[in-house]
């Protein structure tokens, strides 16, 4: 009786761990099969890039190298989860305010949106900022199409997004003047 009860506890705990370990949601945003010459011939491997985020305002990219998918896949959603940053919101489920960010040679431009606009991006910005929880935003990727560039310089620009409350902490005014 008593390990059956015992056993019942350790259950309950692994489902608690699993419904946190589940509350990231990853999104593969390119696998490239990466080949090294060495002495006897090619040695081929794998790079993903891998976007975490919980569609609540925490989002990370990360990348992986292995000799398969399913290992590059692994370790980027590691590296992803060890890169998490917190994005600000507002209640119109967009950023407070323009950002522009340059990761490499890519430069990531974006807009909030009036409720309903949806996310207007491409490529590796538009899955970026779905998993961050962004729903209206318009969003420009300038200059390189590398996705992985494009990732973190979008990482880089909702890094530097402020809400309104911090700017009027920062600059020692009421709430009520920067909107006036």
């Amino acid at each position: 009786m008593v390990k059956e009860q015992e056993q019942r506890k350790v259950t309950k705990q692994k489902k608690r761990k699993d419904k946190k370990e589940t509350q990231w949601l990853e999104r593969v945003v390119q696998i490239r099969r990466v080949s090294k010459v060495v002495q006897g011939g090619k040695k081929l491997s794998f790079r993903a890039i891998v976007v975490v985020g919980n569609e609540r305002g925490q989002v990370g990219v990360g990348v992986g190298k292995a000799g398969d998918v399913i290992n590059a896949v692994r370790k980027a959603v590691a590296d992803g989860k060890k890169n998490i940053i917190s994005v600000k919101i507002n209640k119109d489920e967009s950023i407070p305010h323009a950002a522009q960010a340059s990761y490499g040679s890519a430069t990531v431009f974006m807009r909030p949106a009036a409720p309903g606009t949806g996310v207007i991006a491409g490529g590796a910005v538009r899955t970026v900022l779905e998993l961050a929880g962004i729903k209206n935003i318009l969003a420009k990727q300038l200059g390189s199409n590398n996705p992985l560039n494009n990732a973190r310089a979008t990482i880089k620009a909702l890094q530097q997004v402020r809400s309104f409350s911090q700017v009027s902490k920062e600059r020692d005014i009421p709430l009520q003047h920067i909107f006036s």
